[in-house]
């Protein structure tokens, strides 16, 4: 069986090569309108013309000496992995810096295919590219495409397949300097004398290239020749001392050039040159105001989790009434006993009491969708800039902080965009604060219980809350983590674009399918386990004074009066018995560490409960209050169950408490070390308590 062709998209960030890869594979990876959303390799194998082609979607970099972490896998790859073809996607409207790429990749010697990605926009500002003559100058065949509508797509699986039957072509070759091609050629000779066997012309020269511009990576790779290491170093001297000016700047300035020269020959432009940007410049003029621009962006936010909040009520409306229909037909289909205890009490008023958030989910995804897929994201990081940077951050901290709102598992990942480690390690450690979608069900919870008429605010609030409880704690960390600070902040504003309608839905589709997973999943068995918790042991002895209430009560006629004491002492009964099982016990032993702010052993409970994951805390309550059957009477039973300081410092220490399992993971393996795990666990713990606390009693003053 023959092996498949490995082809790399590489290119800048934000060229558009996870998009492209979307279209040619049918894959769904997350795409955005801001810098480095791909941050480690994604791989898909598709057959065309009986080809079989493995296309790895490669982290964007902006040149082969990146040392960034999620640059450094893209320059890890092309370096260690040598594809066999390389697809070299540029974003056409920005050729003078993406073509800087291109001329490194030409020093590989790999196969290329160039990709003009985005030639929709080039064409609305009136530039027409000679992608012929293109073709000719790089050395490669040339393919137009827009890959958020598939155009080009058919001719670029034609272009690799063409290619991986095809004989290897002779590779270009870039002149530089005659000073510098005979640094090149010595240490290509050198290099050849070492590994006779192992490189070849083409490879020793790009070696040799590497070398000479100070690539720490491939300079470690040969340091034990330490011959070499000083016959290199004797170039870069010599060089420096000819042209007053080091290795690396040399042969930038020679990429730069060809080019530059070679932009002149290939790209005209017809009418007026800035016509395509003008409505990013008046738009930037709006959202990017001194004065406006944070008002603006805070006003956003408050009417995306305001929609949240009151558009998913009518939808959520219909599912409860669905689980309430649901929960009735189970409660009159079973029979009495344990499994109908168990489906109806536990799996249905768990899974059931959290399913109902389902709207809200998809709702808050469709925003951040719309707000990514614009490239307002982008824009909101370099508004912010200015007021994290006196919080020891800087505006690229934003991209993970946003992506927090979905999941902190994602946010941790995200913070790869930090080059400077110990700004990376706060922004780490700072993002499980982000209020992440499982904790939107506790707050729309509470808010609808104790705050209905302002319910949408308060759900913003806390969200606000965790980007100020975020950059507080970055401030204390800045003190505790010793280091220097981080790296100048520049980021890219890319043009604003009208997100397509499948990548919106598609971002609605995967979030509300993330969601039913997990409640199906870790909530369907959270609600089982914790209804066994609170079922058993079933030999409790209960109190004298019930049994002599119930020999009482069983004595009287018949009466409403009789069926209303029935029914409050069944529900005392029901209490004492939760207290005495084991979910109870637990949660009594752990009582004292949160009495101090005010919470009940259910709120402690579901405080344990949460540590798996977020969402279970909702199940928590709904299976402890399973007698109150479905969410809407469970928000009923919640207003009379404490004061609503009490609630929102519950919500409080629900947003700030330790991570759940898979972000102390993720923590642990991108730190490279459990005990940054361990500490954000334990720091977590303390901030929300000593915050909690705060609120409990300022709060218990005012409400």
């Amino acid at each position: 069986m023959t092996s498949p062709v490995t082809v790399a998209l590489v290119g800048n960030p934000n060229a558009g090569s996870t998009s492209l890869f979307n279209a040619l594979t049918g894959a769904q990876s997350a795409v955005a309108n801001y810098q480095r959303v791909t941050t480690s390799l994604t791989a898909r194998e598709v057959t065309h013309r009986g080809v079989t082609l493995r296309i790895v979607d490669v982290p964007g970099f902006f040149s082969t000496s990146s040392q960034s972490p999620e640059e450094k896998v893209g320059c890890d790859y092309i370096h260690g992995e040598e594809p066999d073809i390389i697809v070299n996607v540029l974003d056409a409207g920005h050729l003078d810096r993406s073509l800087f790429l291109t001329t490194q990749l030409i020093e590989t010697g790999l196969p290329r295919i160039t990709v003009l990605n985005m030639m929709d926009e080039v064409r609305r500002a009136g530039i027409r590219i000679d992608t012929a003559l293109l073709a000719s100058a790089l050395g490669s065949p040339v393919v137009e495409t827009c890959a958020l509508k598939k155009e080009g797509i058919d001719a670029l699986l034609d272009a690799m397949a063409a290619m991986a039957l095809a004989a290897p072509a002779d590779p270009l070759r870039l002149h530089y300097d005659s000073h510098l091609e005979a640094a090149i050629d010595r240490v290509q000779q050198h290099l050849s004398k070492l590994h006779p066997q192992e490189l070849s012309p083409v490879r020793s020269r790009w070696l040799a290239i590497k070398m000479l511009e100070g690539d720490d990576e491939v300079l470690r790779h040969e340091s034990n020749h330490v011959e070499l290491v000083e016959d290199i170093k004797g170039e870069q001297s010599a060089l420096a001392h000819e042209h007053d000016e080091d290795t690396a700047s040399l042969l930038a300035s020679a990429r730069f050039a060809f080019s530059n020269g070679l932009l002149r020959e290939v790209r005209q432009q017809e009418g007026d040159p800035t016509a395509g940007f003008k409505l990013t410049r008046i738009l930037d003029d709006f959202f990017l105001n001194r004065t406006l621009g944070l008002p603006l962006l805070l006003g956003i936010l408050w009417v995306m989790f305001e929609a949240t909040f009151s558009l998913g009520a009518i939808p959520t409306d219909w599912i409860k009434a669905l689980v309430q229909m649901a929960s009735d037909l189970v409660d009159k289909t079973l029979p009495e006993g344990m499994f109908h205890d168990l489906v109806v009490n536990g799996v249905m008023a768990g899974v059931g009491g959290t399913i109902v958030f389902l709207p809200n989910i998809v709702i808050l995804f469709f925003f951040m969708a719309v707000l990514s897929g614009t490239g307002y994201l982008a824009r909101a990081s370099f508004l912010m800039d200015r007021v994290m940077h006196h919080f020891g951050l800087h505006g690229t901290t934003l991209i993970p902080m946003v992506a927090g709102f979905g999941c902190n598992v994602p946010a941790v990942m995200a913070t790869s965009v930090i080059t400077n480690k110990r700004a990376r390690l706060i922004a780490m450690l700072i993002s499980p604060f982000m209020s992440c979608s499982a904790r939107l069900p506790v707050f729309i919870l509470f808010a609808g219980a104790f705050f209905e008429n302002i319910a949408g605010t308060v759900v913003f609030a806390m969200y606000m809350t965790s980007i100020g409880t975020a950059m507080l704690s970055a401030v204390l960390l800045n003190r505790i983590i010793p280091g220097s600070g981080g790296d100048a902040f520049v980021m890219e504003l890319p043009p604003y674009r009208l997100p397509t309608m499948h990548s919106v839905l598609h971002h609605m589709w995967d979030s509300a399918q993330g969601f039913v997973a997990k409640v199906t999943g870790v909530i369907l068995v959270g609600s089982i386990v914790i209804w066994f918790l609170q079922e058993f042991p079933r030999d409790i002895a209960y109190s004298q004074d019930f049994e002599t209430a119930i020999t009482e009560q069983a004595a009287l006629p018949d009466s409403p009066e009789k069926d209303a004491a029935t029914r409050t002492l069944k529900s005392a009964q029901a209490q004492e018995k939760l207290e005495k099982s084991y979910l109870g016990r637990s949660a009594i032993a752990v009582t004292p560490l949160f009495q101090p702010l005010g919470f009940s052993w259910r709120e402690s409970a579901s405080i344990m409960t949460g540590f798996v994951a977020k969402e279970v805390v909702v199940a928590t309550y709904a299976v402890i209050y399973a007698q109150e059957k479905g969410s809407e009477q469970l928000t009923e039973t919640l207003k009379g169950a404490m004061p609503p300081a009490t609630a929102i410092a519950f919500m409080i220490f629900t947003l700030l408490y330790a991570p759940c399992l898979s972000t102390i993971a993720i923590i642990g393996k991108e730190s490279k070390s459990w005990r940054w795990a361990g500490f954000s666990v334990v720091y977590s713990l303390t901030f929300a308590w000593v915050l909690a606390l705060a609120v409990s009693r300022i709060g218990g003053a005012f409400l």
